[in-house]
């Protein structure tokens, strides 16, 4: 890979208790040019962890004291965002499938190959690049939409709702020309360029605000 597709805030956190695996997978990924950070078990990885981590983790289902299903699942309680891949033996593989089913991304056998890891690191940060993305235009819409006033949301709500100008008057009681005035406010304020943008935008944040 080369290191074009790094992007310099990910990192790949790597959480195993066999410390050649652990070493070898980290001089793979630092090879490739990626930053990596390896735990040699859950309970080092949770000490560490913040909310702030961006990347992904690689982590072993089967380790003493907390398994790495344990982690899995105390990190999903803690709300976090990271795509998890899942190192797995044979016999491992009905518990890395019950993972996959709670949101992990996928599980990958030992032994495995350098390109197949790679194909897997590389998926799992697309995904959580564009998964930031995402969560942050929608607290950006979140934040634009609490500036609103009254009127302006009221206005904004017909709109999403397919509501011409002349319709959101009648039913506002109040001139076409207030209601433009409005609903340049509101494009201003949300940062739409467009009314597909506006919806778009609003609904991210409120599914329910198409039904209105």
């Amino acid at each position: 890979m080369s290191e074009s597709h790094v992007v310099p805030d990910q990192q790949i956190y790597i959480v195993d208790d066999d410390e050649a695996l652990r070493d070898s997978l980290v001089w793979m990924l630092e090879s490739s040019g990626y930053t990596v950070s390896a735990f040699d078990s859950a309970e080092a990885f949770l000490a560490a962890y913040r909310e702030t981590f961006s990347g992904c983790l690689v982590l072993d289902v089967r380790m003493p004291g907390m398994s790495g299903l344990e982690l899995f699942e105390e990190l999903g309680r803690r709300r976090c965002t990271l795509p998890v891949i899942f190192i797995t033996g044979h016999g491992d593989v009905p518990m890395a499938v019950s993972a996959l089913k709670k949101g992990a991304v996928d599980f990958i056998e030992k032994p495995f190959g350098d390109q197949e890891m790679l194909r897997l690191i590389a998926q799992c940060l697309e995904q959580e690049r564009a998964s930031r993305s995402k969560r942050k235009l929608e607290a950006d819409t979140a934040r634009r939409l609490e500036h609103l006033t009254q009127r302006e949301r009221e206005v904004l709500d017909l709109i999403i709702a397919g509501k011409l100008n002349k319709q959101i008057a009648d039913v506002l009681g109040i001139s076409i020309k207030t209601v433009e005035v409005h609903r340049a406010r509101v494009m201003e304020k949300m940062g739409a360029h467009s009314l597909a943008e506006l919806v778009q935008h609003v609904v991210t944040v409120e599914p329910a605000a198409l039904g209105r």
